[in-house]
């Protein structure tokens, strides 16, 4: 029986189909309903607030605080119902997870916005987003050498600010 390889089929398989389907014009719900009409799934008052609540952030955010949002707004959400509505999110394509480090996954809203790439500090932690046109060029043309349809990239610099810098100056016994 010869099977071909399949590389994160499960993860791969959502996003793809999610990514194709998307119109440009079409609203992030509408999107999220079809994605869970197609997984035999309910939208429900509880993944409805959770997709508000991610949608209304700018930038990176971590599940937690996520959690803490809605708690603070009166809203009654479980912890694990709000890290398995953000695992259908990103299988739906509205949310990529982001990891820096093996200690804490972040995740960004991607639908209707500039993905960003990150410049991450090994030292403090620091982290910035950018944005580069000749990266997402430089993309599309390692994709279409190869035959890709691009659907997303992530890109991370891990270095030293001038912060970090200073701070790996300042440990005792590191010489010079």
């Amino acid at each position: 029986m010869s099977e071909q390889p399949r590389v994160l089929a499960s993860r791969q398989k959502f996003a793809t189909e999610a990514q194709r389907q998307v119109l440009p014009y079409e609203p992030v719900c509408a999107l999220f309903r079809r994605y869970l009409h197609g997984q035999k799934l309910k939208f429900t008052p509880e993944r409805a607030m959770i997709l508000d609540a991610a949608l209304r952030k700018q930038g990176l955010f971590e599940p937690e605080q996520l959690v803490s949002d809605l708690k603070a707004a009166g809203h009654r959400a479980s912890r694990a119902t709000v890290y398995r509505t953000l695992n259908h999110l990103q299988d739906a394509g509205i949310l990529k997870q982001v990891f820096f480090d093996n200690k804490q996954s972040y995740y960004e809203v991607i639908a209707g916005r500039q993905v960003h790439d990150y410049l991450i500090c090994v030292a403090t932690g620091k982290v910035i987003e950018f944005h580069s046109e000749k990266l997402r060029q430089l993309r599309d043309e390692i994709c279409q050498q190869h035959g890709f349809e691009p659907l997303s990239h992530r890109f991370q610099i891990l270095g030293l600010s001038p912060e970090g810098k200073k701070q790996a100056g300042q440990r005792p016994g590191r010489a010079s």
